[in-house]
């Protein structure tokens, strides 16, 4: 009778608390309440940190023992559980790429196709990525791990998903929990950056609107070309581009509203709640509590900021030779944080100036960065894949 009171008490998932594990878990949990205060009281990335947060809350109830085998663990890591089924679409970047069907379908790629050189502006902040895998390869990281910390610095979700399934799913917790935090704090984030490279001169520039609006055909043109030479450059990007591509095209057409219609809502809402619910029941403590979780979080700052950085800078160098000055400040949309890099570049340009309007501008290089992030994304799948 001893033995069945025993194996009673095991049943019971708040005996294993008090272990080491335990208190681990306890701490995820605080971290998983900590993630959906930030998206109910601040409304940061809500519809991405409340699911996220609820899933590391799933994921860290103690699995219930019997005969010393922890069994009814509801992590994405038991195939008993149905999150590991579910899990499966984020393992093999299904998600991803149904998100970037809707990414596609919601971006108006006008502002960018009438001022096609701010592309190079897209392209520079992604220097950041490169530079963090180097710094990551240096202090210890795996060429593999150091690509998925370095993605962060594109503030992308789904291409930090796609290539850390891809080169390190080991870390694709805190990858994804420190891509999309990042992501949220954009706010909080760039502004400071943004001052500081910038003079109050240079933020008060007025970028005149541009002469014409592409015409249609450029639009419908433009998905096609931008697919066809970014998967040339980089093949590993073909399945996110494709994805971007289709969705835009579905956009653009004017003959599948419908479709678009679901892919930037239905599609896009049902996908996101998916990634927010896996990333979370992935982050168990044993594998998320460690040293280069923090590390991890550490070097996906420096990525991001040195990201916004190279942004401005490089709208700053290209003041110096061109004739028609560019606000620095749409430097920092350069990442692919759409369309809150946009905003905060416009939030900070109207403190030295209201009648500042530089919204639409900074669509530009934010679109290009969408673009870029998985250009980049698959570069580094290229690279260290194998």
């Amino acid at each position: 009778m001893t033995g069945d009171w025993s194996q009673l008490w095991n049943i019971f998932g708040f005996t294993h608390l008090f272990t080491v594990l335990g208190l681990k878990q306890i701490v995820m949990m605080l971290i998983g309440l900590g993630l959906i205060y930030l998206a109910i009281k601040k409304r940061y990335e809500p519809l991405l940190l409340l699911p996220i947060g609820f899933g590391i809350l799933i994921a860290n109830i103690p699995a219930v023992t019997i005969g010393g085998k922890p069994v009814f663990s509801a992590d994405a890591y038991n195939p008993e559980s149905p999150f590991f089924y579910i899990y499966k679409g984020l393992e093999y970047s299904v998600y991803p790429s149904l998100i970037f069907f809707g990414i596609g379908a919601m971006t108006d790629f006008g502002p960018l196709l009438a001022r096609p050189r701010l592309i190079l502006i897209g392209a520079a902040a992604q220097i950041g990525i490169f530079a963090t895998v180097i710094i990551a390869i240096l202090i210890g990281f795996n060429p593999g791990q150091a690509g998925s910390i370095g993605i962060i610095g594109a503030a992308d979700g789904p291409s930090a998903i796609f290539l850390t399934t891809k080169v390190a799913p080991e870390l694709l917790a805190p990858i994804i929990i420190a891509a999309y935090s990042y992501i949220a704090l954009v706010p909080v984030i760039q502004p400071p950056i943004m001052r500081w490279l910038t003079t109050k001169k240079e933020r008060r520039i007025k970028m005149k609107a541009p002469a014409a609006e592409p015409s249609r055909l450029m639009r419908l043109l433009f998905p096609i070309a931008f697919f066809l030479v970014g998967s040339l450059i980089s093949p590993g990007a073909t399945v996110l581009l494709g994805s971007l591509a289709a969705g835009n095209l579905l956009r653009e057409s004017g003959v599948t509203d419908r479709l678009a219609k679901t892919a930037r809502t239905s599609l896009t809402d049902i996908t996101t709640l998916l990634i927010g619910i896996c990333v979370g029941v992935s982050a168990t403590a044993d594998k998320f509590l460690n040293y280069r979780s923090l590390l991890i979080f550490a070097l996906g700052a420096t990525a991001f900021a040195v990201s916004t950085a190279c942004g401005i800078l490089f709208a700053k160098g290209l003041n110096l030779v061109s004739k028609e000055k560019i606000n620095p400040l749409i430097g920092a949309a350069g990442v692919s944080a759409l369309p809150d890099a946009a905003r905060v570049a416009q939030m900070v340009a109207t403190e030295d100036d209201p009648q500042n309007f530089i919204l639409l501008q900074a669509m530009a290089p934010n679109v290009a960065g969408q673009i870029a992030s998985a250009i980049c994304a698959g570069i580094l799948f290229g690279m260290l894949g194998g």
